[in-house]
């Protein structure tokens, strides 16, 4: 907040774009910091602060908004920055009585009560990076229990998981006859197999491992693999294991002409949550903005 107030500080009006420019000059940032992404794609991390760090202020006194997007230093803010402070944060802006009215009424309008451990979370990340910084930790957890619970399941399922995953990416057209589970008694080394579309045309033959975390894949389990589709007259293979893949399994199926893609455990478990196999939605969330265009008033 403190390099976004010094921006406006020879009180001249600027719009938002500006403010940022003015700020990553002088702190120094370089073009990978600028690029730096939210989690969601959407928006970068630099903009994302600045702008939240603008509107905190706003709501304090310290800037005042003249127009869609531009923003002018207010008297307040012009006192606070004659103080020569080291830093402006939550603490800082708790001085200022429409500050607090302001955050009240949005934490009572939410339902949340802020700790101090909150004020501190939301001293260090904006709204947008806390719930994504929560959404990950839910994501990962999930993760963690999708990939326990395939483990924990009859070396079949992970048979039927990995046809129903594939289904759900496209192969064979989301057809469930063109998917089937081959796995058993002479079953040559191919656990499963799918076509490639709706057409049928091309076969992609599976071999499924279900595996404690610490036993991984070798190489020679590939070759057998590899072996295994080439007799089943195709070229493409998906090998896929609860655990992972040893370095030479890697390396032997970055050489081989088949073509061959490794699904590890924690790779299963994000495509699984990430395609909705073996997992519902039960919450969603919307944030929603201010529309801007809508509170134009220079027709009225």
């Amino acid at each position: 907040m403190l390099p976004a107030l010094r921006a406006l500080s020879d009180g001249t009006e600027r719009p938002i774009s500006e403010v940022r420019e003015r700020v990553a000059a002088t702190e120094g940032l370089t073009a990978q910091d600028l690029k730096e992404i939210l989690p969601s794609g959407r928006q970068s991390v630099f903009s994302n602060r600045v702008s939240w760090a603008v509107l905190f202020m706003e709501r304090s006194g310290l800037v005042e908004r003249q127009s869609r997007g531009v923003y002018k230093l207010a008297a307040e803010g012009r006192r606070l920055l004659d103080q020569s402070p080291s830093v402006i944060n939550l603490q800082t802006l708790s001085q200022y009585p429409a500050f607090v009215e302001w955050r009240k009424k949005a934490n009572e309008s939410s339902g949340a009560a802020a700790t101090g451990s909150d004020q501190e979370q939301q001293t260090a990340y904006t709204p947008e990076e806390a719930i994504e910084r929560a959404d990950r930790q839910l994501r990962g957890e999930l993760e963690a229990e999708v990939l326990e619970r395939v483990r924990n399941a009859p070396a079949a399922f992970l048979e039927q998981v990995v046809v129903d995953l594939l289904r759900t990416l496209g192969y064979g057209g989301g057809d469930p006859s063109m998917g089937r589970v081959t796995g058993g008694a002479g079953d040559g080394g191919i656990d499963a197999a799918i076509r490639e579309d709706a057409l049928g045309l091309d076969e992609v033959y599976v071999q499924a491992k279900k595996y404690a975390q610490e036993n991984t894949v070798g190489e020679g389990a590939l070759r057998n693999f590899a072996g295994a589709i080439d007799a089943a007259g195709t070229t493409k293979g998906v090998f896929v294991t609860t655990s992972g893949f040893t370095r030479a399994a890697k390396n032997y199926v970055q050489m081989s002409p088949k073509r061959i893609v490794l699904i590890d455990g924690e790779e299963l478990a994000r495509l699984m949550v990430v395609h909705d196999v073996g997992v519902r939605v039960q919450h969603q969330y919307m944030i929603k903005r201010i529309d801007e265009d809508y509170f134009v008033q220079e027709s009225y």
